[in-house]
């Protein structure tokens, strides 16, 4: 007699920031334990907070956040480990630690690799620059920072997000270092009238020098250098913008340009349905049919989409589908300043922001919150634990008596 022997659905999540822990903790959340083995992979032990990286840069300590602690008792497996390798028509992940290399295989992928700096191919950035897109480039420029001398230049390159957090942080943490930003645009032009001044104001009290309408074209290791000036740099910052691990622009997987993977609304592959994409690794069409940026407040809106998916795949029931939108930027300026713009669905500002020491309350609510969220990955609604009834069967052969 032939009987077929049912395993564990196998779930590899490839990435544990925002968006890939968030995945694995929600799956575990929405299927049963004997139904799947869900692994995590990720190189490091602890749960790094990136939109604390400015903080971490300027030697504020941040509180350890260990895996082994977030994920005790969920059933999920963390397999410390860097991935080198996607298969996706064998379905295997290819993993390297200090002892050895292994290949997992998987029923379903979750890629979550997400993003690391981009130099933009600018010269010398790599090996003159800084960068604080993780922590072990912010650990380096804390290390860097620390044995400058006061009136020492630092420039920061890069007028997003990032740059102005990096850019106000240190002028704020090291008053006695000569802090100057270059913008490739005006300082601030994306955000409301209001907005923009606010900025400004908090800049020029902080005394940042804004090289504004600046495109920086080399990087010395004591200056930058633009289309028409040269700035003295003992620290350069790096703040340009990101670019996606290049792992999956080396697999069968549909990528655009940029390496990036294309999904569906589910946040499925489009060339691999057994693979969803979630974070900055992924391609994800927003309102007004604009790609949604690289960052936590869309990680993990995505992250929740694609667990459910899965999870309403393998138990039977239709997937749907939330609109994924933006509600506003959230900037710190320091410690004590903050900036929150108010924006379009489709991320352009309006009219409204808020400033101060309330916005920065507001902008520490929203980082304890996204921590809070990956421990919470449910935001503490109750669940139930659903059987996957789409499992991958074994063939097994046993004899009768």
């Amino acid at each position: 007699m032939q009987v077929t022997q049912v395993t564990q659905h196998r779930i590899i999540v490839v990435g544990a920031g925002y968006s890939g822990a968030i995945a694995a903790g929600r799956l575990a959340r929405r299927l049963r334990r004997e139904d799947v083995a869900i692994t995590l992979v990720n190189a490091e032990p602890d749960f790094v907070e990136r939109v604390r990286m400015h903080q971490l840069a300027v030697g504020q300590e941040l509180r350890p956040r260990p895996f082994s602690e977030m994920f005790a008792g969920t059933g999920v497996r963390l397999r410390l480990a860097r991935v080198t390798a996607v298969d996706v028509d064998r379905r295997t992940v290819t993993v390297t630690d200090e002892q050895s290399t292994e290949e997992l295989p998987y029923d379903t992928l979750v890629y979550a690799l997400g993003s690391a700096w981009n130099t933009q191919g600018v010269p010398g950035t790599a090996e003159h620059a800084h960068d604080i897109a993780g922590r072990p480039g912010a650990l380096r420029l804390r290390d860097r920072l620390a044995g400058l001398a006061a009136g020492q230049p630092v420039v920061v390159v890069g007028g997003g997000l990032t740059g102005l957090e990096a850019a106000t942080e240190i002028a704020e943490a090291r008053p006695d270092l000569d802090v100057a930003l270059a913008a490739r645009g005006g300082l601030g032009d994306w955000l409301s009238p209001k907005g923009a001044r606010h900025l400004r104001k908090v800049v020029d009290r902080l005394g940042i020098t804004v090289h504004e309408h600046t495109a920086v074209t080399a990087v010395e290791a004591d200056r930058v250098t633009t289309a028409d000036s040269t700035v003295q740099a003992a620290v350069t910052v790096w703040t340009t913008g990101f670019a996606v691990h290049p792992i999956a622009q080396a697999t069968a997987l549909k990528t655009d340009s940029t390496g990036r993977i294309e999904v569906d609304g589910t946040m499925r592959s489009l060339s691999h349905p057994d693979v969803y994409a979630i974070g900055d690794a992924a391609l994800v069409m927003g309102p007004g049919d604009k790609p949604l940026r690289m960052s936590c407040a869309s990680g993990v809106p995505t992250a929740w989409q694609a667990a459910d998916s899965i999870a309403s795949r393998l138990t039977g029931t239709k997937p749907t589908t939330a609109p994924l939108r933006y509600f506003n930027q959230c900037i710190s300026l320091g410690r004590r300043e903050g900036l929150i713009q108010y924006v379009t669905a489709d991320d352009r500002a309006r009219p409204a922001a808020l400033t101060g020491r309330t916005a920065a309350f507001y902008k520490e609510l929203v980082c304890k919150g996204a921590a809070w969220g990956v421990t919470n990955p449910t935001l503490g609604l109750p669940t139930r634990r659903r059987g996957v009834i789409t499992q991958q069967p074994t063939e097994a052969i046993a004899r009768a008596a």
